[in-house]
């Protein structure tokens, strides 16, 4: 099956050896995003609740390219340097999904990349609502 490598402007730009979102048949898989602002490339100001909502805005971003939005996505991976951030993870991401909410783990790690509290990834069915 043809991969497809999908980017978007409007998400910040890999910092790796990676790319935003790969895309094999209907099924998509956004890379890991943290809390960059997009053309600036530095962490979203403000507490972990901003950059919650910054990091689901990246992925956001990254499925609207891949021609789908967060309503697709059917698991969700959260690291976080806290998990007692966990509940504003979650008060967060009702903003941002609906019912039925995709499977989801959260996992507490020592550090992420750029000092970032959280990050997530996710794999996401185009069709799929």
């Amino acid at each position: 099956m043809k991969k497809e490598v999908i980017s978007s402007n409007k998400a910040p730009q890999a910092i790796g050896t990676y790319s935003q979102a790969v895309k094999v048949g209907d099924t998509v898989y956004l890379s890991g995003q943290i809390p960059l602002v997009p053309g600036m490339m530095e962490l979203e100001k403000g507490d972990v609740r901003a950059q919650v909502a910054r990091v689901f805005e990246n992925l956001q971003a990254v499925a609207n390219a891949a021609g789908g939005d967060l309503s697709n996505v059917v698991k969700l991976n959260v690291f976080l340097t806290d998990l007692g951030n966990f509940p504003v993870v979650n008060e967060v991401m009702a903003k941002y999904f609906r019912e039925p909410y995709p499977a989801r783990a959260a996992v507490g790690v020592a550090a992420l990349p750029r000092g970032a509290q959280v990050e997530m990834d996710a794999i996401m069915v185009l069709g799929a609502k």
